[in-house]
């Protein structure tokens, strides 16, 4: 496989999500309000509580934002990040 179809690869998975559930329970067991993650990302906070509903799906850049956050709180508490609880 050429190189760039390798980088291709590596987009999908950098701003791969998971499920909506473990978002919410993410951003709780760090200790961070919908705001404080709205912020960070640059959008509203209601676009935050519809993402942790699985109401609608953060766009493209957005998503790369939301997505990171979500690697970095999963890093800090993988027991929530495999399904546990906060």
């Amino acid at each position: 496989m050429s190189e760039p179809l390798h980088q291709d690869d590596a987009l999908v998975d950098a701003d791969t999500l998971p499920p909506p559930r473990v978002r919410q329970q993410l951003r709780v067991a760090a200790n961070l309000t919908q705001a404080e993650v709205a912020e960070f990302i640059g959008v509203k906070r209601v676009a935050v509580a519809r993402w942790e509903a699985g109401l609608t799906q953060p766009h493209r850049g957005n998503r790369l934002k939301y997505a990171e956050l979500l690697r970095r709180l999963a890093k800090e508490h993988p027991a929530v990040a495999q399904g546990g609880t906060a």
